[in-house]
């Protein structure tokens, strides 16, 4: 079976924003159902490992663009398996129009788990090291874009806090990981997001559920780009936990 997959896609109006662009969180599903039906076809699908107490779990996603997907337009979207370790494996993907020109790139990090235990599995191993067999190297295929970065909160500011509904949950029962992409882009301005995302970076931390207050943390790092760090339920006790950090790059502006 080859390695890499190449699903289509295509922008609806309710796809996009106000500029005409698609959403990040719809771009983000998107990459997830093609992660996931690359991994269903190979016998890694969720519902297979969930027969044997085993799931998935998004750790890390970088999204890196050049040109957003417009309303009605044609695009695909190719995946592959970058690395498998003992407890992460990488996933990468191409985002391209119809004509196969490159229009951005995305990085993740995977982790598996027992849904029984929780702990993480060794991925080496499992199922006979199965997981291997699909890893394309650079010479194969290259993302062009940087590796995931790290995170330093000093003075991040509150700015908005939530709680949790129905729509955040997935069937997972726990906030469905691109519900977080679409409340921390909610904390920018109009101004900010007419420019265009350039990166969006985003590390899973801990699980959320329904009813969960979460505060939001902002930590400008220069004039195009911003930290974000959600917390769950602060209290006059405690700090709460960290759920996750985010880096939004907006495009460098005209003016």
């Amino acid at each position: 079976m080859q390695k890499i997959d190449i699903y289509p896609i295509y922008i609806e109006p309710f796809h996009v924003d106000f500029t005409g662009r698609v959403f990040m969180g719809v771009l983000g599903n998107h990459l997830l159902n093609a992660a996931g039906n690359h991994s269903q076809k190979r016998g890694w699908g969720i519902s297979a490992l969930n027969e044997n107490h085993h799931t998935w779990v998004l750790s890390r996603l970088s999204i890196e663009m050049t040109e957003m997907p417009r309303n009605y337009q044609h695009c695909q979207v190719s995946t592959w398996v970058e690395s498998v370790m003992k407890l992460f494996t990488t996933r990468n993907f191409a985002i391209k129009d119809a004509e196969g020109n490159p229009m951005g790139y995305a990085r993740s990090v995977w982790a598996m788990i027992d849904t029984e235990t929780r702990r993480p599995c060794d991925l080496v191993t499992l199922y006979d090291g199965d997981l291997l067999n699909y890893v394309v190297s650079d010479e194969e295929n290259v993302c062009h874009i940087e590796g995931h970065g790290r995170f330093r909160f000093r003075d991040a500011q509150l700015v908005r806090t939530l709680t949790t509904c129905y729509s955040d949950i997935d069937i997972n029962g726990h906030v469905n990981s691109i519900k977080y992409i679409e409340h921390i882009l909610n904390l920018f301005s109009r101004q900010q997001m007419e420019r265009g995302i350039k990166r969006f970076e985003i590390a899973y931390k801990a699980e959320s559920y329904m009813g969960d207050t979460l505060s939001f943390y902002v930590q400008p790092v220069d004039d195009n780009e911003i930290d974000v760090e959600v917390r769950k339920n602060i209290s006059e006790d405690s700090n709460g936990d960290v759920v996750c950090q985010a880096k939004v790059r907006f495009n460098v502006s005209d003016e």
